[in-house]
């Protein structure tokens, strides 16, 4: 006698009804045969095509199941190594842009220093010797009471003292002391500073003073004849130095801003307005005789470099 019901006798004596999760066995053996027959239909080729479309039609959404099941677990390496590459793709990006951010932020200095070397080519030119070029890497301290700066370079670049000290805009000082590597600069400015100076307009000779202040920077200008009024607005330039020690001729001092008496003597006197800003100094030349031995590029005055 067939029993049709679904339940079995386990090994204790018991009823034990089959597992509703497991597949049962004509469900697996049609698959079986399922697979089998495409097997068949691959090795036999076109002419059975309709029917191996007919199995395809029948199996397809298994197959499309089964893969997409899957593919979580098969994609897991392209995952791992999309992350990686993307990591690296973010690093890259971070180093570049840190690099963009510095160009931009030392941008405008390197483009001002720029113009500062051309400026210099173009004033060694100008006043028709070689210079020398230095940066400014310190001020002189405020107690003692005198305007100096000092350079970066000394008597291995061909540097001595007296001689001129220039920048883009005009004269800057002379060299007052000076090392092997280094040399201080007396600022005209300095309240001890006196530059002989010539007004262009006129070529009324003349002295001029430093005032101390490296704020506003003004100078102060005595002319020698007192009958002579410069006006406003004219430039005022250096009338030169035997040897061109320690102010070489043609050098731009500064413009006349105003004109007053002086109220002990009643002498006429001009306030000076400087070419250069004390304040900001960075690259300066200092005037050097032709054929100056240097551990340095020195700008010729024809403004090649040497």
């Amino acid at each position: 006698m067939v029993l049709l019901n679904p339940e079995r006798i386990n090994r204790r004596g018991g009823l034990e009804r089959p597992d509703p999760g497991t597949p049962k066995r004509p469900t697996v053996v049609a698959l079986l045969l399922a697979c089998a027959v495409l097997l068949v239909l691959d090795l036999t080729g076109p002419a059975l095509t309709p029917a191996r479309r007919l199995v395809g039609e029948v199996l397809g959404p298994l197959e499309s199941g089964a893969s997409t099941l899957a593919r979580p677990v098969t994609s897991i390496p392209d995952r791992f190594h999309s992350q990686s590459a993307l990591r690296r793709q973010v690093g890259r990006l971070e180093d570049d842009n840190a690099a963009l951010r510095q160009q931009v932020a030392t941008a405008g200095f390197d483009r001002n220093r720029l113009a500062e070397y051309d400026g210099l080519t173009a004033a060694a030119q100008n006043i028709g010797y070689a210079v020398v070029p230095a940066r400014v890497v310190g001020y002189g301290a405020s107690q003692s009471f005198s305007r100096t700066v000092t350079i970066d370079a000394g008597t291995s670049s061909g540097i001595a003292p007296d001689m001129t000290v220039v920048n883009s805009a005009g004269l800057v000082g002379r060299v007052l002391r000076v090392t092997r590597t280094t040399a201080t600069v007396l600022l005209i400015a300095d309240a001890d500073s006196v530059v002989g100076g010539r007004v262009g307009s006129s070529m009324e000779v003349g002295f001029v003073h430093g005032t101390g202040n490296l704020g506003t920077g003004d100078l102060d200008l005595e002319l020698l004849d007192q009958t002579e009024i410069p006006a406003e607005g004219d430039t005022v330039v250096t009338w030169g130095s035997s040897k061109g020690a320690p102010y070489v001729a043609g050098v731009p001092v500064g413009v006349v801003d105003s004109v007053y008496a002086n109220v002990r003597d009643s002498t006429q006197h001009a306030r000076i307005t400087p070419m250069v800003d004390f304040t900001s100094l960075d690259v300066v030349g200092v005037a050097v005789p032709s054929g100056t031995k240097s551990d340095r590029a020195i700008i010729d005055a024809d403004g090649r470099l040497k």
